[in-house]
């Protein structure tokens, strides 16, 4: 009987993890499946240009995995039972149950509401690409509206870099909206001052307002309540206050962190369940300085390359090696022809000098393109011979303080 190997989740992390796995492993002895919510590949790093107007066109998981003999699954997971290793999917036909052996959990995250009245109601967002249409679908009629002369006016809660680049996304494709931009704390806090000057003039010169060191309380149709008792108006609210993880890890018994993250050794395996893998946002992982590695497309690729080496060394009976986890800049567009690009030292403190304007975007375009090329073209520079399993694939125990020597 072959080894079968599930792989939940088709975004970044899942797919890098499915693609390489399907090239380095002999299709004689495995069999790789993995399940989506959708039939499309989602690039969540241009969804806030997608919602502010950007045509992106939506690639095919079939085409993402053609040539791979990968399985795909379009259905959404609505149940995990890692004693008896098996998933329980919905889709059109009815759904059912898969057996796995070895079963890679990288569903990503979704927007948090941080326990604030009205988000789920109220608020748009760009954590998918359905949200993130309707978003852009409602700025369109904000846009097409007798307004006598005035736009609409946008509020973005939240400062992180998605807030950041949602604001002067919007205000740059769609000049006719007032957007502001609604910060807890100091705008661009965690950059060199050089940056975050460079920030500041970034948002004067698309005319985003800002309004720092304001908490959101509460969300209405038309407005936004906050702390200190003010009432913003609002005619679309776009919600990026952080993410938040599904509940699916905690309910189905698999040890996870206070927010649902599923906790990992170093190998990206499951601390409670070693037939059990996570890469992605979804993986509690410590860098190589002990920090928890952040939500973000660069975590997902080092976790992801954790998770195939892992899983390759454990399959094929050889030393399963520590890849590199680090988190090593901040890349943050704004708009179309600026950007920031900010290093950060061990203590992932900026450093002094920054990359910022044409040259900036320039890298952050490249790293978009890049990240789907490598998504897109699994196979590509990888070794050609695929290898065997071992004779007794290994167990909990048997692998499970082996590493590099």
């Amino acid at each position: 009987m072959k080894h079968r190997i599930v792989v939940l989740g088709a975004g970044y992390a899942g797919s890098h993890v499915a693609g390489n796995l399907a090239r380095r492993l002999s299709p004689a002895d495995t069999e790789i499946t993995v399940i989506n919510a959708e039939s499309d590949f989602v690039e969540r790093l241009r969804l806030h240009q997608l919602a502010a107007g950007r045509k992106i066109e939506a690639q095919k998981l079939t085409d993402v995995f053609a040539g791979t003999g990968i399985r795909l699954r379009v259905a959404r997971v609505t149940a995990l039972d890692p004693e008896r290793q098996v998933v329980a999917v919905a889709d059109a036909d009815g759904g059912g149950e898969l057996g796995y052996d070895t079963l890679v959990y990288a569903l990503g995250s979704r927007v948090a509401d941080q326990g604030v009245p009205g988000v789920a109601e109220h608020a748009f967002n760009v954590a998918g690409r359905p949200s993130a249409l309707r978003l852009r679908s409602h700025l369109d009629s904000l846009e097409g509206a007798d307004k006598g002369g005035e736009g609409g006016t946008v509020l973005v809660v939240g400062d992180g870099l998605t807030g950041i680049e949602t604001a002067t996304e919007i205000a740059e494709s769609r000049p006719g909206l007032s957007v502001t931009l609604v910060a807890g704390g100091e705008l661009g806090a965690r950059l060199s001052p050089g940056a975050r000057a460079h920030l500041r003039q970034a948002f004067d010169r698309l005319g985003i307002t800002v309004l720092e060191h304001t908490t959101v309380e509460a969300v209405e149709a038309t407005r936004v309540l906050c702390t200190d008792g003010t009432a913003l108006a609002s005619d679309a609210t776009v919600w990026t206050a952080g993410f938040a993880v599904s509940s699916l890890a905690a309910t189905s018994g698999l040890e996870v962190t206070e927010n649902g993250r599923i906790a990992v050794d170093r190998t990206m395996r499951s601390v409670s369940h070693p037939s059990v893998y996570a890469a992605g946002d979804c993986a509690y992982a410590l860098d190589d300085n002990g920090r928890p590695l952040p939500m973000s497309c660069a975590s997902a690729g080092y976790t992801g390359a954790q998770a195939i080496a892992a899983i390759m060394g454990d399959l094929t009976g050889r030393k399963v090696p520590h890849t590199k986890l680090e988190y090593v800049a901040n890349h943050i567009s704004l708009g179309r022809r600026d950007g920031i690009l900010q290093m950060v030292d061990d203590e992932w403190r900026a450093k002094p000098k920054y990359t910022g304007g044409r040259k900036a975007a320039r890298i952050k375009a490249a790293i978009l393109w890049m990240s789907l090329w490598a998504t897109s073209h699994p196979t590509f520079g990888l070794p050609k011979r695929r290898r065997r399993l071992a004779a007794s694939p290994a167990t909990s125990s048997r692998n499970a303080g082996r590493v590099a020597a």
